[in-house]
């Protein structure tokens, strides 16, 4: 069933008897019967038909901290859900189980506005489309993005950056906010490893700050992978240069997991590593996950703590419209609904 008039999110091949999937950039060429690389998007009678529309299998009530989202309305819930399936194949996935899953368990259906309905009931500001690849699930996403717009909600994606340019133009008349995955420097990793792409994610992460969406940038730092100097100076010039000293960068530690518990854990002094190359880059906003560290807000121009941080929770928060209380300057960042 189709909401709203929508984009397409296919095209026929030429001389073939083949659609092109548009949801991510590896634009699958699918026969009938065939699905992509994700294993929920299929060719069915000539129609890219998603799999896992209304499917959801994870679903629940979360801080928008843990998104990680730190500038946009503070101490707030939203309703996250994911289906299975994804387009990467990350060895370090936390949620490889729902991820890496073709199955799909039909009894479950909650439709667009049952999902709305229950961001509502839990008096929440927004739906997060997350836990795993969002873009693969974009019809659904949008058709519940497009009925939580209606009624105030804001629309938040946790995604690995992999959508097609056609999706991201799409997705700016009704995604909030995104936390996008930069998840190595290394273009030959990202292929091999990941199964994606780095020069499409940079491109991705260019265009949806191009589109008015508030992006915020997460770096899983796995030591041997991604953790040298030279990669993290490259990055953090990256975010700073093409898409903004204030947009916040979070550097997240890793935990053997999956196909990587030969791998050690991330060490604190390598999160303070990479945050110090990140503040000599100039990034205003950098924040240590997955440890117990200090993750305040201060005003990137007389230092003032603007924001004092909990783990996920708000102990204080000293922003005044938007500004600093101290010089009145504007902090980045989407803080009234």
């Amino acid at each position: 069933m189709t909401y709203h008039k929508s984009m397409k999110y296919y095209k026929a091949v030429e001389g073939k008897e083949k659609i092109t999937c548009l949801l991510c950039r590896h634009y699958c060429q699918l026969k009938e019967g065939q699905t992509g690389i994700c294993a929920v998007n299929k060719n069915e009678n000539g129609r890219l038909k998603n799999l896992v529309y209304g499917h959801p299998v994870a679903l629940n009530v979360d801080p928008i901290e843990k998104k990680p989202l730190y500038h946009m309305l503070l101490g707030s819930k939203v309703l996250s859900f994911g289906t299975v399936g994804c387009n990467f194949k990350c060895d370090f996935c936390q949620n490889w189980d729902i991820s890496q899953e073709k199955r799909v368990n039909e009894s479950v259906y909650v439709s667009p506005e049952e999902m709305v309905a229950l961001a509502l009931e839990h008096e929440a500001v927004g739906i997060a489309y997350t836990y795993n690849e969002p873009t693969i699930f974009y019809p659904y996403a949008k058709d519940v993005g497009l009925l939580a717009k209606e009624k105030g909600l804001k629309n938040i994606f946790v995604s690995n950056g992999f959508e097609s340019p056609e999706i991201i133009d799409d997705m700016a008349s009704w995604v909030d906010a995104a936390n996008i995955d930069l998840k190595s420097w290394d273009d030959a990793y990202y292929k091999k490893q990941l199964k994606g792409g780095l020069e499409e994610v940079k491109d991705t992460l260019r265009r949806m700050v191009a589109a008015g969406i508030l992006v915020e940038v997460t770096t899983l730092i796995i030591p041997g992978e991604n953790d040298s100097d030279a990669d993290l100076k490259e990055m953090a010039a990256f975010i700073a240069d093409d898409l903004g000293k204030e947009v916040p960068w979070h550097l997240s530690a890793f935990f053997p997991n999956y196909k990587m518990m030969d791998h050690e854990a991330t060490k604190v002094e390598t999160l303070q590593r990479a945050k110090a190359i990140g503040e000599a880059a100039g990034l205003k906003h950098i924040y240590l996950g997955n440890v117990s560290v200090n993750s305040n807000t201060c005003c990137p121009a007389c230092q003032t703590e603007v924001i004092d941080r909990s783990g996920y929770g708000i102990r204080q928060n000293r922003l005044s419209n938007g500004a600093c209380p101290n010089c009145q300057r504007k902090i980045a960042g989407l803080w009234d609904k």
